[in-house]
């Protein structure tokens, strides 16, 4: 059996109809799916039972999602949570993000969407840990930190401080969701959170010397309202062709 079919997912939504749009196309992928209805039903489930990851709906009556959040991150530190949001919800993904979560997706989804974000949570899950001071290669793009250089098709990029511990801080959450206010503070401070505008001009000059193209960004990509994520390397390894199922659309309830 491949490690892509032995991936438990537990599922977390109140909505049967949310479930079972989920639960079908993942099981024809050989995924194996387990259900809670209520936050207080997923972590006695997590406490009792082994999952890879979670989808986690953050509206949910009982303790809500953002509680059951918080709670299952106790439990299970390094335990993928994916939250389940609603569209123009930017301040729970932002919150959901800041407690813990590990990425977000946004409703009405993909189902092909969704899988390929399971994957990519996983998959980072069980990467080895990497060394502090080991190189970082995602397509074109190369830091090494024990030296402080950054590589672009193997020409040596010139970056300010600033710039490149932006760039390392992002290739180290490569495909995950960073948010302003996590980058602001590992950046430059706390006292820096909030001051969004100064690290999007930051980030246009980043892009001027790391992507091809500044204004259709490969590497360095936003999340509206919410932050930004390095590509991981996936992305840029030509995808298997989906079956039908990978195109369905999940229900916005």
């Amino acid at each position: 059996m491949s490690d892509e079919k032995a991936i438990r997912v537990l599922l977390v939504d109140d909505e049967p109809a949310i479930r079972r749009a989920l639960r079908t196309p993942l099981q024809e992928l050989g995924f194996q799916t387990m259900e809670a209805s209520r936050g207080e039903e997923a972590l006695h489930l997590a406490r009792t039972d082994a999952f890879d990851v979670v989808l986690l709906d953050i509206n949910m009556p009982g303790i809500g999602g953002m509680q059951t959040l918080v709670r299952l991150r106790a439990q299970a530190p390094r335990l993928p949570i994916l939250m389940l949001t609603v569209r123009d919800e930017e301040h729970d993904k932002v919150e959901a993000l800041e407690k813990g979560a590990d990425d977000y997706i946004t409703k009405p989804f993909s189902i092909r969407e969704c899988i390929a974000r399971i994957r990519a949570a996983v998959r980072r899950s069980r990467a080895p840990e990497r060394p502090e001071d080991a190189p970082i290669v995602v397509g074109d793009i190369e830091i090494v930190p024990a030296r402080r250089i950054v590589k672009k098709a193997g020409e040596v990029v010139k970056l300010t401080p600033k710039e490149y511990d932006i760039l390392l801080y992002l290739m180290r959450n490569a495909g995950r969701a960073v948010t302003y206010g996590k980058l602001l503070t590992s950046v430059w401070g706390a006292e820096y959170r909030q001051e969004v505008d100064y690290l999007r001009t930051f980030m246009r000059q980043l892009r001027k010397k790391i992507e091809k193209d500044p204004s259709n960004p490969r590497y360095l990509l936003t999340d509206p309202c919410v932050g930004y994520r390095f590509a991981e390397e996936a992305a840029f390894v030509a995808p298997k062709r989906a079956g039908a199922s990978g195109e369905a659309w999940l229900p916005t309830a």
